[in-house]
């Protein structure tokens, strides 16, 4: 999974699932019957969904029904689909194009896709055999592995178990992990040691999500195995497999690529620019086509063995299987770089993926022995259409009525966990920490006790309602979503967990709250730039009426000197290259990579320049409440705007305006 450079992906609303609740009505009667009668007449009730027959006719007529409406809607250009069940192939297909401008459909044999960071679950894969083979220990320090060091922290070392689960702790960086032109991608190992983040929660402790952690773990199949990740893959799992049509190679091989379906933007107008270059690329570099996706998912379903060919061992496989980090029972878990979701009783393992264009679904279900794969080819597809497959999916061919039994809880209990919250996933000591501000959510319960938290809401864009199951469980009114409050040693709820194991939500420090932070900048830029329009004012009556009478000040009433002026303007021109700069960012189809380092450079400069003409701005405040016979109004002038600067100086430094121009 990626995020934009200035958004990070990871907020509570889409990691939340959709869909209508099927709960059982009680219907009472409009006129009581006699007492003798209403002992021995049950009370109607509407009778549970019936489930549709899971066969090709009937899983050919959803998906007809469902797809093309989503390629319509968010203006997709092609999916390409596969379901499994015991084994036998229910249905494949592929809807719209790969390739427009050709007027190619989609073949579900042939079209090669970009699955993102389902590349993760071949990773993983390729770990655990190592370790079978006596060649890895997952619970050791990965720097045992590795001709680089990870940077201490902590006082613990990072083991691949914890990679597994996103538990590692890294904060994230998005420098140079999509590229366009193949000279400017750099190998896994210079990747990985000029892009290595800084640790911000100890390891096993917090989940965070990481592609870094993934890229860790490929490298050091690469140093263990002898061999380049593409080729080990390939090696140990794509040609065992017979997934002829998938590859880790980016671009694709001149004898893959004319199977490779073109990308399309917000619009399907024309194709996103180049091949997307995913790096680390044991995170999100692998392309593959539903029919090998179907060979795969045998494999794991068949306890890691098809057609003779054993990838993994069944206990191996059991245990990546099994539930090793989560906030609760009643959530999801991570468990050996596959994650859990829930819908009707149903338990899917797999993972999802996500670049620009692609955006796709792995979901094995192991009890119902059953393989459901989707991927679309178009950026309209993030938002709405993996969940809104997955739950509707379950409803028709798993109905389940759930009558969740709400608690009335004391009000002032359910509200320890109102704040703001931030996702854990996220930076913190490089550039993009200031988007952190855009991402920052409220939680708030209402005298009815019912929680609101401002960025969850359903398809129709409506908040939704969570009541409470438990004690710091809660699940939504009308879903079966749910959120669990963690608390610390002192009984204070510190962090948020939602149905995806793999990202935590953490609450935001005071000084970091952008309810108080943004209001403050704010405010500050507006003092600032009241006085650069009040000086280019007086430099136009200058100019312009210099043949009038002058205009006299009132007795001590002093104009700003030089250091407040020239700092208000040194602030302003920083704001507007900060928004040129972010606008740059937010209109190109990739995330920065280090054609972006001259634009954070310009940002650094800007930023100094302001800092340091800030302390004159800080003396000039100072000093005029030494000086007498000045008004009050003239000291409060020069006090708020140096004020002004101050405030700005520290917001600069705390959220990396100023800082490495390579750390984003």
């Amino acid at each position: 999974m990626i995020r934009r450079s200035t958004v990070i992906l990871a907020s509570l609303g889409t990691l939340l699932f959709a869909g209508a609740s099927l709960s059982q009505k009680v219907i009472t009667p409009k006129t009581a019957p006699p007492a003798a009668e209403s002992s021995s007449k049950p009370i109607p009730t509407i009778p549970p969904p019936v489930a549709h027959t899971l066969d090709s006719a009937d899983l050919e007529s959803f998906f007809d029904g469902i797809i093309p409406l989503q390629l319509e809607r968010a203006d997709i250009a092609g999916a390409t689909v596969l379901v499994m069940k015991d084994g036998k192939t229910l249905l494949k297909k592929g809807y719209g194009y790969s390739d427009l401008a050709k007027k190619a459909r989609v073949d579900p044999d042939a079209s090669i896709f970009r699955l993102a960071s389902i590349s993760k679950l071949f990773a993983w894969t390729s770990v655990m055999q190592l370790a079978e083979q006596g060649k890895l220990n997952i619970d050791t320090d990965v720097n045992k592995y590795l001709d680089f060091q990870i940077a201490p922290a902590f006082g613990q070392p990072i083991t691949l178990r914890n990679l597994m689960t996103h538990t590692g702790g890294f904060e994230e960086e998005v420098r140079d992990i999509l590229l366009t032109d193949p000279k400017q991608a750099p190998t896994l190992r210079d990747f990985l040691i000029t892009n290595q983040p800084r640790r911000i929660f100890p390891p096993g402790q917090i989940s965070a999500y990481s592609n870094y952690g993934v890229g860790i773990a490929g490298y050091i199949v690469e140093r263990v195995s002898g061999e380049p990740y593409e080729q080990y893959v390939a090696n140990h799992i794509f040609t065992p497999l017979g997934m002829t049509h998938s590859s880790f190679h980016q671009p694709l091989e001149p004898s893959r690529a004319p199977f490779a379906s073109e990308g399309y933007g917000n619009n399907t107008e024309k194709p996103v620019i180049g091949f997307e270059i995913f790096n680390p690329a044991p995170a999100g570099g692998v392309s593959s086509s539903a029919a090998d996706m179907a060979r795969f998912a045998q494999a794991l379903l068949h306890e890691g063995e098809l057609d003779g060919q054993r990838i993994l061992k069944p206990e191996t496989l059991k245990l990546m299987w099994t539930r090793q980090f989560a906030a609760s029972d009643a959530l999801p878990a991570m468990c050996m770089g596959f994650y859990q979701t829930w819908r009707n009783g149903l338990h899917f393992i797999g993972h999802d993926g996500d670049l620009i264009a692609f955006h796709s679904m792995f979901a094995l279900e192991p009890k119902e022995n059953l393989v459901i794969f989707i991927s679309y080819n178009s950026a309209g597809s993030a938002a709405k259409t993996r969940s809104e497959i997955l739950n509707s999916f379950a409803d028709r061919y798993y109905p389940y009525s759930s009558n969740p039994e709400f608690q009335k809880l004391p009000v002032d209990q359910l509200k320890d966990i109102e704040g703001t919250y931030h996702s854990t996933r996220r930076s913190e000591s490089n550039k993009l920490k200031i988007a952190d501000l855009a991402e920052q959510f409220s939680a708030s319960v209402d005298k009815e006790g019912v929680l609101k938290v401002e960025v969850s809401k359903d398809l129709r864009g409506h908040v939704r309602k969570w009541k409470p199951l438990g004690k710091d469980l809660w699940q939504i009114d009308g879903d079966q979503s749910r959120i669990f409050a963690i608390r610390d040693s002192q009984g204070k709820i510190v962090r948020v967990a939602s149905g995806f194991a793999g990202t935590q939500f953490e609450r935001v420090r005071w000084f970091e709250n952008s309810k108080l932070i943004s209001p403050l900048v704010l405010t500050s830029l507006a003092i600032l730039l009241s006085v650069v329009l009040a000086t280019l004012l007086r430099l136009g009556r200058r100019i312009f009426l210099s043949k009038r009478p002058a205009f006299h000040e009132q007795p001590g009433t002093l104009w700003l000197t030089a250091g407040p002026r020239v700092a208000s303007f040194a602030w302003i021109a920083l704001t507007i290259t900060l928004g040129i700069i972010l606008s740059i960012v937010n209109n190109e189809s990739i995330p920065p990579g280090r054609t972006f380092d001259k634009y954070f450079v310009t940002l650094n400069i800007f930023s100094a320049i302001a800092i340091f003409l800030s302390i004159f701005a800080a003396i000039s405040g100072l000093l005029i409440w030494r000086r007498t016979a000045v008004r009050f109004i003239t000291r409060l002038k020069f006090s708020l705007v140096a004020l002004a600067c101050l405030f700005l100086t520290w917001f600069s430094v705390h959220w990396h305006l100023l800082g490495s121009a390579r750390r984003y």
